[in-house]
């Protein structure tokens, strides 16, 4: 009996369906629904240490429908990082944790490029009892100014310099949430693991301009006549999000195997289907967040459940024992050229009625097989 419990950086979950940062995260009330309809995980919307500066806007989301059916297959948003206290989320880690001692609670945080503050996030933090770290580096608007979000995580050099100071005072695990907003992804992976994070999270949003209105001729989401470019997610980003994984699972498992290292994937997933990909090229859990935005928090119930009946058919006990499994099917464009040479090269053989092996003789046909081995 296929089970979908799973221990990740020795944080044990009850499944891998994770709620991304995010508004799905936004405060203690919307984390407790998430745990009551079974999420394996929460991950808080993003924290810094001084929200004065975070002023949301309205609307700050822009989406894309198909034609016919109007399902929303792409969504932007210029939504910026907690703008509640740092105060009010540490007495909520609190009491999310007396309610719920078994969730598995993770805080993103994000801070100006400074030491000390990253330092102090992390001790205050981590004091409050969450589980876990996601250290933002991917953001992509919004506090560029700051060097906050993929202003830093698009500087391999600052970010693990970062994630070095994180390490020398974090307790627990730390992920490192990198910004697909780069040439090569695996660099920030390299990084962030190479100062010592327990794993990374990929991928965040891609940033994009959604559309411009051909009525008003303003770019959307229009805020008062203007906009500014955001954060695209949704199922349009998937196959994006799936190249983006494999990089990074590639790295974990060629230059930093047997170390423990862990991939949270991102992007797109909607589905226990969509889930089973993620997982396969590598994923050791999935993250959900604009899925939650579309369908709610009860979404993970149907996941679950069509995760564990692939799981059956395929006869894979544990979501480990297909952890990256599909791997292995990547090769080079070269390599595909030859083995499909090959191929041919065989099936022409066997029309020929050719023996290409040993084991390919057979008794009734061994004089038509000797003939077909001749030159004349």
């Amino acid at each position: 009996m296929p089970t979908l419990e799973t221990t990740v950086n020795g944080l044990k979950l009850p499944n891998p369906f994770v709620i991304g940062s995010g508004p799905p995260g936004t405060n203690a009330n919307v984390i407790g629904k998430a745990f009551d309809e079974g999420w394996g995980a929460v991950i808080a919307k993003t924290i810094s240490l001084d929200a004065s500066k975070v002023i949301n806007v309205a609307p700050r989301y822009a989406r894309l429908r198909t034609e016919n059916s109007k399902e929303i297959y792409g969504w932007q948003n210029i939504e910026l990082i907690s703008d509640r206290p740092f105060d009010v989320w540490i007495d909520e880690f609190k009491r999310v944790k007396d309610k719920y001692p078994t969730g598995c609670v993770i805080a993103s945080i994000m801070e100006e490029y400074n030491k000390d503050r990253w330092v102090e996030i992390v001790e205050k933090t981590q004091a409050a009892g969450v589980d876990a770290f996601e250290l933002n580096f991917s953001c992509p608007h919004g506090l560029p100014e700051r060097k906050m979000g993929a202003a830093m995580g698009q500087n391999c050099e600052l970010m693990e310099e970062v994630c070095g100071w994180v390490m020398t005072a974090a307790k627990i695990p730390v992920w490192a949430k990198l910004t697909p907003n780069v040439t090569h992804i695996e660099d920030g992976c390299r990084a962030a693991l190479r100062a010592g994070c327990d794993g990374v999270s990929a991928i965040n949003t891609i940033l994009c301009v959604m559309g411009v209105d051909l009525e008003t001729l303003r770019p959307e989401p229009t805020v008062e006549g203007f906009t500014t470019p955001g954060g695209y997610s949704c199922t349009a980003v998937r196959p994006i999000a799936l190249r983006m994984v494999k990089e990074c699972a590639d790295v974990i498992r060629h230059e930093f195997a047997g170390r423990g290292k862990s991939l949270s994937a991102i992007g797109g997933v909607e589905t226990g289907a969509d889930a089973a990909q993620f997982i396969l090229l590598g994923g050791d859990t999935v993250q959900v967040c604009t899925g939650v935005m579309k369908y709610g928090y009860d979404m993970v119930k149907k996941m679950k459940d069509d995760l564990l009946a692939f799981m059956a058919k395929h006869r894979f006990d544990t979501v480990k024992d297909f952890t990256g499994f599909s791997l292995q099917y990547f090769t080079t464009h070269f390599d595909l050229v030859k083995r499909q040479a090959e191929a041919k090269a065989a099936a022409k053989a066997g029309a020929k009625g050719m023996v290409t092996k040993d084991d390919k003789w057979e008794g009734k046909e061994f004089v038509k097989q000797t003939d077909a081995l001749a030159r004349g």
